[in-house]
């Protein structure tokens, strides 16, 4: 069986070199070398299960394609993506268990309600306990899997793979979440425009920690009598957030700290009417269980849907950090705790407003967002950065769908833009 790159060698080679070589930015997409390119992909995606980092690494995968091309090889690639995730991993859903080396993570869901045309949504909750022997955190896994009803979708409850004070977010966390949410958009046809967070007591410390570190995951989020430890807001720009605690509950001052965290909120809003959607609610009189009355932010955050490409991005790492956030991204191993970078965009234009700890930011684009046939423009404030036009590839659609399998954060074309402060 030949490897993915040799098929995509041979076919170049066919084609003739010249044809293929990338163009100069400013040049517009050469349409025969565009369809070449494209026929390649195919054929190689036909062959045998894709090896991801060659197609992404290849001389091939720098060639500029038209937006037609760009479209056709995106839902090609797709495609190729559904087909090894239901081939390699069918069997973990089956089981309901995701491992990451010696960790592993139960989980349970039912399903309710009729399938909307744009598949399920997916509510995961996160159970309490935290610091305790592991049949306190059994125990507290079961009461979550019925702690909530909702009307439609996937009602799942995973038990976290450790019984630390911070088992909803440690590092790994992020990683099995995404892994779930990329196999449950193949097996039981989750919109990734409908995924929710929530969770109580630690399942709570947990929202507060991983609802800004994976923002660009989630249509909304809940906590629930929970505290926010090192957490910061700022990324939650984009996600509409309910905050809820017993005014009673002073263990850990978590009364106090929703208060001022929901303060910060507010004032975001204030700041920024088109982003920082909150519902707070302080529950006079209730201690830490709220009776229940915290099930009300279920139908608010149905009521919305992730936007993967917002107009405008905060992202603060904390935590974890990440190299992306939307269409924002950093180089590889460049991402770093305490890094902060806000931009804006607007049809053929881009502006950074903050950067801080970032020295290279990488701009994705595709075009949803713009008209990547004429050049984009990139500004800090009054200073141009870069003035291109974008080209759409098969290595950055291919490097925006590894390891996230969403499809709508996959962008055709990204540009670089340097940050660094100068000497």
């Amino acid at each position: 069986m030949k490897s993915l790159l040799s098929w995509l060698v041979l076919a170049v080679a066919a084609c003739g070199q010249a044809a293929w070589s990338p163009l100069a930015w400013g040049q517009a997409p050469e349409p025969q070398a565009s369809a070449q390119t494209l026929a390649a992909l195919k054929q190689a995606l036909q062959a045998e299960t894709p090896n991801w980092q060659a197609l992404a690494e290849g001389a091939f995968a720098e060639v500029p394609l038209t937006k037609t091309d760009a479209a056709a090889a995106r839902e090609a690639l797709w495609q190729a993506h559904v087909a090894r995730i239901r081939q390699e991993r069918a069997e973990e859903v089956k089981s309901r268990v995701l491992k990451e080396g010696e960790l592993s993570m139960p989980f349970a869901y039912t399903v309710t309600g009729d399938k909307p045309a744009t598949g399920r949504s997916l509510w995961i909750s996160l159970h309490g306990g935290g610091g305790a022997p592991p049949r306190v955190n059994d125990q507290q896994w079961e009461n979550q899997k019925r702690l909530y009803k909702v009307k439609e979708g996937l009602y799942l409850a995973p038990r976290a793979p450790t019984n630390t004070w911070n088992l909803w977010h440690e590092g790994h966390i992020d990683r099995l979440f995404t892994r779930l949410i990329e196999d449950l958009v193949v097996f039981e046809e989750v919109d990734p425009n409908k995924v929710y967070v929530l969770g109580y007591s630690a399942g709570g410390d947990g929202v507060y920690q991983i609802g800004p570190r994976l923002a660009d995951r989630w249509a909304a989020a809940a906590m629930m009598a929970g505290h926010p430890n090192d957490a910061s807001p700022l990324s939650l720009r984009n996600v509409p957030f309910a905050l809820q605690v017993g005014g009673n509950d002073s263990a850990y001052n978590r009364n106090t700290v929703a208060r001022s965290w929901g303060d910060q909120l507010v004032k975001l809003h204030e700041e920024d009417p088109q982003g920082y959607e909150t519902y707070i609610k302080i529950h006079e009189g209730k201690g830490h269980w709220m009776d229940l009355a915290d099930a009300a932010a279920l139908p608010w955050m149905a009521g919305f849907t992730r936007n993967p490409i917002p107009e405008r991005v905060v992202w603060k790492q904390t935590g974890q950090p990440h190299e992306r956030s939307y269409w924002l991204a950093v180089p590889k191993n460049q991402a770093k705790v305490g890094a902060l970078v806000t931009a804006r965009r607007d049809q053929q234009s881009v502006e950074i407003e903050t950067a801080e700890q970032i020295d290279k930011l990488l701009v994705r684009l595709d075009d949803r967002m713009a008209n990547l046939d004429e050049d984009v423009a990139i500004r800090r404030g009054d200073k141009l950065l870069l003035q291109a036009r974008p080209r759409r590839t098969v290595a950055t659609l291919v490097r925006t769908l590894v390891g996230r399998g969403d499809k709508d954060l996959m962008f055709s074309a990204e540009l670089a833009v340097d940050l660094a402060p100068a000497p």
